[in-house]
């Protein structure tokens, strides 16, 4: 017998060879989260728990043309982004969001995680990327789910404490999404992971543990894209932003180690109990 369709999330990311990150974390994530997960493939990473080794772009026209293809056959309820490799895939992505009515002022809701560089400190798109995002995405998005490193990359401000996360929430919003959330996980110094959701008046705290654990691979992904199949799933922007955060802290706690260096967070703990 068949099933009902379930709400169906795009990712347009990169793949990650190692299986921590990219879109084979948020494929993962959207399979526990209860959404059916479409793929438009940016580019193709060897990387692994030491760094990333090499890369290959996907051409821009071929970015566009699998957004369009499944937005059309098989429909979306909310896309997220994640690496997006240069400004020409940016513009790219944009244009065929628009085309399929993907935005903070369409139809489906669009969470931009913007992707600048690996874990390791590879950079993972140019100045003209940079630039494409702060015209082209931003101003497009639902949300912007920054770390505190793309912050400063966005925005020149270097968060120190939560005040700073409120005054780079706040210099985000201004460069066009509806809401912004500030992610903590960078902010070492606090005991705790307070996460700051700011939609242009009310700013809301998102607190979580912190864990001392060095296997955190996948975590922005994981979250983001939790996040995206709570909107799939018909929730506002609030609670899908708690569901990604209630989603990555468990993923973090049930991280685990694998290959020489940083392992990848876990969602193992949402498909069997302990």
């Amino acid at each position: 017998m068949s099933q009902a369709q379930p709400p169906a999330a795009l990712t347009i990311a990169g793949s990650d060879s190692g299986g921590a990150a990219g879109l084979q974390a948020d494929l993962r994530t959207f399979l526990t989260c209860g959404v059916h997960g479409l793929v438009a493939v940016t580019a193709v990473t060897v990387q692994n728990t030491l760094g990333v080794h090499d890369r290959t772009d996907i051409p821009a026209g071929i970015v566009a043309a699998q957004i369009e293809a499944v937005a059309a056959d098989m429909g979306v309820q909310a896309v997220k982004t994640g690496m997006l490799a240069s400004g020409e895939i940016i513009k790219a992505v944009a244009g065929a969001c628009d085309k399929a009515r993907i935005g903070k002022d369409a139809d489906v809701p669009f969470v931009v995680d913007p992707v600048a560089a690996s874990m390791h400190g590879h950079p993972l798109f140019d100045e003209a990327g940079l630039a494409a995002l702060h015209d082209e995405l931003l101003p497009r998005a639902t949300i912007v789910t920054p770390n505190l490193d793309e912050v400063r990359l966005l925005t020149g401000i270097t968060v120190t404490d939560r005040d700073r996360m409120r005054d780079a929430a706040v210099a985000l919003h201004a460069l066009g999404p509806r809401y912004v959330l500030v992610k903590s996980g960078h902010l070492v110094e606090d005991p705790e992971c307070v996460d700051v959701l700011y939609d242009g008046e009310t700013f809301t705290e998102l607190p979580g543990p912190r864990f001392s654990t060095p296997h955190t691979h996948g975590a922005g992904d994981a979250m983001a894209a939790a996040l995206t199949a709570g909107l799939a799933r018909g929730m506002t922007v609030e609670d899908a932003a708690k569901l990604g955060k209630w989603f990555v802290s468990n993923a973090v706690r049930h991280s685990y180690p694998m290959g020489a260096k940083v392992g990848p967070v876990s969602a193992f703990w949402r498909l069997a109990p302990e």
